[in-house]
């Protein structure tokens, strides 16, 4: 096995290889990929081939020297010659101070190895330590114009791609209160395959799309196994405004499966700057995080951009632009407590997938389209929260937020589409003595969000058990809606809030024997058809 001086070219010779192949006196390396940018990925190596270790590299694992060099050029020899990475499960290895990445583009198997990351002092807060990329190169890609759910294109690229389109011609999600904002551009991320259909919703028109972005799908799924990580948090003084930190595994790969790692926070103080994500998941497509163990962070305060103070707080799990993003067994400790942040935060996705969790939250802030399903899990303190456009299921779940689910107001409370829950139990606050609202969101119609906002059309309620035996003095019972305008008439407003159209209940019980009202909103109440099909 090479000597470490070959990882200063564990970047380059990947992807020059994909283009002109191996150099001459390699007869004994594996055969190169295909020419061309999104070349099919040639098959991986045989199990029966040798790991990658970290210690042929360097690595001492003691938990004391600094092992992030050894693993850098472990990753970039296994990278080079397609094979797999298997760590000492013995071992613990410290990453150190240093601003390094590892690039996992090949199978890596952590097992029971610890890793230890000391936040304390560190060159570059906003360096991943490691990042699991493709190899494939950018596909160039000609889209002119979309509309609304659309299916198909003229397009027709060498494989299937990963593609994100942006108009410079219109902003979307501007955001209202003490994080105000003018928005982002307005884009959507998809599916595109080799015949030109689209898999996953186009959200907005598109009369002109001023930037592309595509990149192959590789075909064999990768998987990280394994790993138990410490972080000793930063703690930074606090600044005014955001200062996210990395020091993490980001995740850009598509066909990806994060399985059985371990992340846990020590060292927290009064002060931290916050982070981004310790699994950190952007720009992909089809990955699975399952049978993890996250933690939540203690949130912190800060500034914001309307000049006053506001709470702030760290990610253990985030996900940006992913198409089919799939949580599975991922659990976590102490989901009612109020002192740590929220776990998860995700924006502009398509089709998010929760199944058997244990978290504090699940939140999409910017938006999610197509299929958002809860199934079998358990929410602490913060709840399940909602931005988008589709079907949103919850079912065989427990929830313990404020609200069964929350439409974020900061971004209009809008869900267009349908609401269903099936088989679930609420328990309002985590027991505390709120009055509990099942849907709860906040639009007077004063605010321009960049686009229409909704309440749910149609909400399908076939089985709730609503424990509200812990209430406040002089309570009524638990209400179905919140009252939106706050006694105004957010549907005659500059930016109207359309309100439900239907709801239908079946099975819903009360713990406190109260019945269940609309909506502290007269014209709510008015507007919307309730049918009981008990």
């Amino acid at each position: 096995m090479p000597a470490v001086r070959r990882r200063a070219h564990h970047l380059r010779g990947p992807l020059l290889w994909l283009l002109f192949g191996l150099p001459a006196g390699w007869a004994q390396a594996p055969a190169p990929l295909p020419a061309g940018p999104g070349g099919r990925e040639a098959e991986m190596t045989q199990a029966t081939e040798p790991a990658v270790t970290y210690e042929a590299h360097g690595a001492v694992g003691d938990g004391v020297a600094d092992d992030l060099p050894a693993i850098v050029a472990a990753h970039a020899y296994a990278n080079e010659h397609r094979l797999p990475v298997k760590s000492n499960p013995q071992a613990t290895y410290h990453l150190g101070r240093r601003a390094l990445t590892a690039i996992l583009a090949t199978d890596t198997d952590w097992s029971t190895s610890r890793f230890t990351i000391d936040d304390t002092a560190v060159e570059d807060h906003r360096k991943s330590l490691f990042a699991v990329r493709s190899l494939l190169l950018p596909v160039k890609l000609a889209l002119e114009r979309l509309t609304r759910d659309q299916r198909q294109v003229d397009a027709r690229p060498p494989s299937d791609c990963w593609v994100r389109v942006e108009t410079s011609q219109k902003r979307l999600y501007i955001r209202r209160g003490l994080n105000q904002n003018s928005g982002t551009p307005q884009r959507d991320c998809f599916i595109l395959r080799r015949d030109g259909s689209i898999e996953g919703d186009i959200d907005w028109d598109y009369p002109q799309i001023t930037k592309v972005d595509a990149r192959p799908l590789d075909e064999q799924t990768l998987t990280v196994r394994g790993g138990i990580f410490t972080t000793t948090a930063n703690c930074m003084k606090q600044e005014t405004g955001y200062n996210y930190w990395a020091r993490n595994i980001s995740i850009s790969r598509s066909n990806t499966v994060i399985d059985g790692l371990q992340h846990r926070i020590v060292g927290e103080t009064e002060v931290g700057h916050p982070y981004s994500g310790f699994l950190t998941v952007s720009g992909c497509a089809n990955v699975t995080i399952q049978h993890c163990f996250v933690s939540g962070h203690r949130t912190y305060s800060t500034i914001g951009s309307a000049g006053k103070p506001v709470s702030m707080g760290t990610y253990d799990l985030s996900a940006n632009e992913v198409v089919n993003f799939t949580l599975r067994s991922v659990t976590m400790d102490d989901i009612c407590d109020g002192r740590k942040w929220g776990v998860i935060g995700t924006n502009f996705c398509k089709n998010i997938l929760l199944e058997d969790c244990v978290l504090s939250r699940m939140d999409t802030h910017q938006g999610v389209s197509g299929q958002y399903t809860m199934r079998r899990c358990t929410l602490g303190y913060a709840g399940l929260n909602a931005i988008g456009r589709g079907t949103l299921l919850v079912e065989d779940s427990t929830l313990n937020g404020r609200s069964l689910i929350g439409l974020r107001g900061d971004y209009g409370s809008t869900w267009e589409g349908s609401v269903v829950i099936r088989n679930c139990r609420w328990v309002p606050g985590c027991g505390a003595k709120v009055v509990p609202y099942l849907i709860a969101g906040n639009n007077d119609g004063a605010h321009d969000f960049g686009y229409p906002c909704f309440m749910p059309r149609e909400v399908r309620i076939d089985g709730l058990q609503i424990d509200d035996r812990q209430h406040p003095d002089g309570y009524g019972g638990p209400y179905l809606f919140t009252d939106p305008d706050g006694n105004g008439d957010a549907t005659t407003g500059r930016f109207p809030y359309r309100f439900t159209e239907q709801v239908t209940l079946r099975n819903v019980t009360v713990a406190s024997g109260l019945a269940l009202q609309l909506s502290p909103d007269a014209r709510l109440n008015a507007a919307v058809k309730v049918s009981r099909t008990d």
